[in-house]
């Protein structure tokens, strides 16, 4: 990848992959890293849409270098979205080309202002406007809150390509490969879900109201700032991102589970079996003190059902379920089937708080609710079974 790549004749991906940061937003974890998408548009005007993080250069600007030649200038950036992820570079690139002007509307010139103190050369820019680069056209989507105040994304005419920003994006490295035909699929959407589960879902209205303002627009191609590009089918990663901020989810449970010293882990593997006997193979079981809860997240938004089980602690949940149950509410999570079960020593609690989380969420509470002291008995490792049962009864639509 050390050239830019063509897109379409006159558009390039010219980005960056980083493999080196453990930790995305010092929060998730991203084994096999994460590429910043960057693109350059040569026409009468050249633009380049979004930049990179400011941790490798190097390898960007040479991209950039190579394609424009010894007397090409940039003349316009055009900013989607100021995380530092994206606009790190910005200040190094308007140094290396300091008549380009940078695009974007009035809450990204209040961040260019405060994150990297530019406040000349800036083409603010509306809902719908155009700019018009010779051959090319540029129309410009104001899409607040898909996850940033100031988001916005960037439609070249008559291409087709849509450059949209965080939206439509996800974890990982594009090793070679930059579009969907190119790469493993199955992995990236996961990941893709990952990246929307836990950083954009909470905004789903928003991103409804995205998708619903891009209509009728042609879009041949999806371009974003994270991950693969969409060109064999972009109305496939479309359709996922509005079923998933719609919370339509598929048909299969997650089991998250804390357990001290094993009693509630015997309760869970109940609760498993009940599933498995119920005919539902898929189950995703996650140990909320090994699993991150990045993929617990993800998988909880992927699926109809939810089974939440934690001992008692300091007379409420486990802590590491406590902080599931806080992010699932930040999320605000909705339309899914949850049960609960737990356990307590000399003095109950866990049960408690996760059927208020439950209620409070107003998501659909399934019965049995199991609350065992110390040990589950027989009787109530059979109703953990049971639990399992009336799961999987709930999910498929059968409500007795």
């Amino acid at each position: 990848m050390q050239y830019g790549i063509p897109i379409v004749d006159g558009i390039y991906w010219v980005g960056n992959n980083d493999r080196r940061t453990a930790l995305f937003e010092s929060i998730w974890p991203i084994p096999r890293g994460v590429s910043y998408n960057s693109y350059l548009i040569l026409d009468e005007k050249v633009v380049l849409i979004d930049a990179v993080k400011d941790l490798s250069l190097r390898g960007y600007l040479l991209r950039l270098k190579r394609l424009l030649g010894p007397d090409r200038q940039i003349d316009y950036l055009v900013v989607n979205h100021m995380e530092p992820d994206h606009s790190g570079a910005v200040p190094i690139l308007k140094q290396m080309f300091p008549a380009m002007k940078i695009v974007g509307n009035k809450k990204t010139a209040q961040y260019l202002t405060k994150l990297h103190a530019i406040e000349d050369d800036i083409h603010l820019v509306a809902d719908g406007e155009e700019l018009d680069l010779g051959k090319r056209k540029l129309r410009f989507f104001m899409t607040p809150m898909v996850h940033w105040p100031e988001t916005m994304m960037t439609y070249v005419i008559p291409s087709g390509i849509l450059f949209s920003g965080d939206a439509f994006g996800g974890f990982g490295c594009l090793e070679g490969g930059i579009f969907d035909d190119e790469v493993d699929v199955q992995y990236f959407e996961d990941e893709i879900l990952r990246y929307f589960s836990n950083i954009v879902g909470k905004y789903s209205p928003m991103v409804q109201n995205a998708i619903e303002k891009l209509g009728k627009t042609e879009v041949k191609i999806i371009g974003p700032t994270h991950g693969p590009i969409w060109r064999s089918n972009p109305a496939h990663i479309i359709d996922l991102y509005d079923r998933w901020s719609r919370h339509d989810a598929e048909s299969g449970v997650v089991l998250a589970f804390g357990s001290m010293y094993g009693n509630t882990e015997v309760m869970a593997d109940a609760v498993a079996r009940g599933l498995s006997d119920a005919g539902l193979k898929t189950v995703r079981t996650h140990n909320v003190s090994t699993s991150h809860i990045s993929y617990i997240i993800r998988d909880i938004w992927r699926y109809k059902g939810l089974v939440l089980g934690s001992p008692t602690y300091d007379a409420g949940v486990f802590p590491p379920m406590d902080a599931l149950l806080r992010l699932l509410s930040t999320k605000r999570i909705a339309k899914r089937h949850v049960g609960v079960f737990g356990s307590h020593g000399w003095a109950g609690g866990a049960v408690k708080t996760l059927t208020k989380f439950v209620t409070d969420s107003g998501l659909d509470l399934v019965e049995p609710t199991i609350d065992a002291n110390f040990r589950g008995s027989p009787e109530q490792i059979e109703q953990c079974h049971a639990l399992g049962h009336a799961m999987v009864r709930r999910i498929r639509g059968a409500y007795q």
